[in-house]
C-alpha cells in the first residue's frame, strides 16, 4: 500500500496521529477504571449501568483503533531517531504493532463474550452492533476468561510502552517522547 504524508519534514507525529494516540489513552484509562469498579459478571448478570458503559467504551475503542490503524497505514511516521540502534528500532516497531493487535483483539473478546450471553452490544445505545458469537456459545464464554487475562497483558504492554518512552526521554535523551506530545506554541 502506498503511503503519503504532508508532514515528512517534521520530526513529530502529525496532529491526527497524536489525537488518535491520546484519545486511545483516555479511553483505556476510562475503560480500566470502569472495569475495576463495575460489578463482577456472573451467569445472571444483566448489561446495565457500568457494564453497559464498559461495552460501549470497548466498542468505541475498537472504532478509534481501526480509524487509527487506517491513518497509520496511509501516512508515513516520522523516522526513528538516528541514535537508536537497529535492534531497538525493530523492538519499537514490533511493540507498536503488538499494541495495535491487543487493542483490537481485547475488546473483540469482550464483545464475543457479551454476545454469547445474549447481550446486545451497541455504541452508547445509538448504533447496535452485530453479535460476534451465538447466544450460549462455549467459545464466546471462554473469550470472557481470556478477556480478563488480556486485561493484564495489555496493561503490561502499555506499561512497557510508557517505560520505553521515559527511557528515551531521560536516559537516551532523544526526541522520541516529544514526538507524540502536543506542540507548544
Amino acid at each position: 500500500m502506498k503511503t503519503y504524508t504532508t508532514t515528512h519534514n517534521r520530526k513529530g507525529f502529525s496532529a491526527p496521529a497524536k489525537l488518535f494516540h491520546w484519545i486511545t489513552v483516555l479511553l483505556l484509562f476510562i475503560q480500566y477504571t470502569i472495569g475495576w469498579v463495575m460489578p463482577d459478571v456472573h451467569k445472571d448478570t444483566q448489561p446495565i449501568g457500568l457494564i453497559s458503559w464498559h461495552l460501549s467504551i470497548g466498542s468505541l475503542i475498537v472504532l478509534v483503533v481501526l480509524i487509527r490503524l487506517a491513518w497509520r497505514l496511509t501516512h508515513t511516521v516520522p523516522p526513528e531517531p538516528t541514535t537508536l540502534p537497529p535492534p531497538l528500532q525493530t523492538a519499537a516497531r514490533a511493540t507498536h504493532w503488538l499494541l495495535y493487535a491487543l487493542l483490537v483483539a481485547f475488546p473483540l473478546m469482550g464483545w464475543a463474550n457479551a454476545s454469547s450471553r445474549g447481550w446486545e452490544v451497541s455504541l452508547f445505545g445509538l448504533i447496535p452492533l452485530p453479535p460476534l458469537s451465538p447466544t450460549g456459545s462455549v467459545l464466546g464464554h471462554e473469550m470472557g476468561d481470556i478477556h480478563q487475562v488480556f486485561a493484564w497483558v495489555l496493561l503490561v504492554a502499555v506499561g512497557l510502552h510508557v517505560s520505553a518512552a521515559l527511557f528515551h526521554h531521560f536516559i537516551i535523551k532523544d526526541d522520541t517522547l516529544r514526538r507524540m506530545l502536543p506542540r507548544r506554541r
